[in-house]
């Protein structure tokens, strides 16, 4: 994924589900605002290349289950840090300055649990669980 492990140059890897058309939109937008820079390494965790090796251990599950990001010294981060993270990098920490508040960075947490437990049925795609198994049958058939 990087050119060198040891002194990447992204600053953040945000994995991502790229079948997900809300998802797709944020993403969009987040590449645009790099504008080429590299300040944002992109992983599409719904790709038949995702390696959870490459990525910190996190599978594919996992990743669906919240929004992961990677830093460039290899931290892991979920939730709302990472868009308050990733903006931040872009140059938009303003957005989302006010969730560095404890309680309501804590709501916000809450709000993104929620809409990470509803976003396969709100934007009409079968369960992860479903998913999970035809991603198993497209393995096995290889």
């Amino acid at each position: 994924m990087s050119k060198n492990i040891d002194n990447p140059s992204y600053e953040i890897k945000l994995l991502y589900d790229g079948e997900c058309p809300l998802c797709l939109k944020e993403v969009n937008f987040l590449r645009k605002k790099d504008n080429g820079r590299g300040k944002v390494l992109f992983i599409d965790i719904a790709s038949p290349d995702y390696s959870p090796l490459d990525n910190q251990g996190i599978d594919y599950e996992t990743a669906m289950n919240r929004i992961h990001a990677i830093l460039a010294d290899g931290k892991v981060i979920k939730n709302v840090e990472v868009f308050r993270t990733i903006y931040e990098i872009l140059g938009m920490g303003w957005i989302y300055a006010i969730t560095k508040i404890p309680f309501i960075g804590w709501i916000a947490d809450q709000i993104y649990g929620l809409w990470a437990k509803w976003r396969l049925q709100l934007t009409q795609r079968p369960s992860l669980a479903q998913i999970m198994k035809e991603k198993e049958k497209a393995f096995c058939q290889r």
